[in-house]
């Protein structure tokens, strides 16, 4: 593996992490507006309205980011998509234009559209990383063309983020984006 890819593949995976870190303290500022105490209640509520009307924004450039560094490792790095990585590009990809549209237009029900296959790409991600980590002999075996394995680790960073982790995280991100998204505009109409 040469210093680039090394260097890409460290990068990305310290921003999964840092991806999961945020989506972590979101989930918390959530429930602790629903069941804490009045002080951290205020606190959480005051952050995540400070968040809220970022949501569309930064699921675009999560989107954004996330079919560049995709492209890259296919185009540029060589790494054969698998069947399931292929599924997960098809409700990855459209969120760029479907996102990006709705912040040139201002439209509100864009974060209901990628919501959707957010969910769906988050439940493929989950299923791919699962497989790679427990259970290689679950996943679609390569075709008789020989295309890649989708149990094929093209590299484990951090002990446990591949290709299939990040997939994860940027689905998670763009769900918690969407509904901060969603809450906002359930706060203003």
């Amino acid at each position: 593996m040469d210093g680039f890819t090394q260097n890409l593949n460290a990068f990305v995976s310290l921003g999964t992490v840092l991806g999961q870190i945020f989506i972590f303290v979101v989930v918390i500022l959530w429930l602790s507006v629903r069941f804490e105490g009045v002080r951290v209640r205020k606190l959480a509520n005051d952050i995540l309205s400070t968040l809220r009307p970022w949501g569309l924004t930064l699921g675009f450039f999560v989107a954004l980011i996330s079919v560049s560094i995709s492209l890259i490792y296919s185009e540029i790095i060589g790494y054969e998509p698998c069947k399931l990585c292929w599924i997960q590009r098809i409700f990855l990809y459209p969120q760029v234009i479907i996102l990006g549209l709705a912040l040139w237009k201002k439209t509100k029900d864009a974060a209901e559209y990628c919501l959707a296959l957010s969910v769906i790409g988050a439940v493929i991600a989950g299923y791919h990383f699962y497989g790679q980590s427990f259970n290689p002999s679950a996943l679609p075996a390569c075709d008789v063309a020989g295309g890649a394995s989708c149990a094929l680790r093209f590299f484990v960073e951090f002990g446990y983020v591949t290709i299939p982790m990040m997939s994860l995280t940027a689905f998670l991100l763009i769900i918690v984006c969407m509904i901060l998204k969603k809450s906002t505009a359930g706060k203003q109409g």
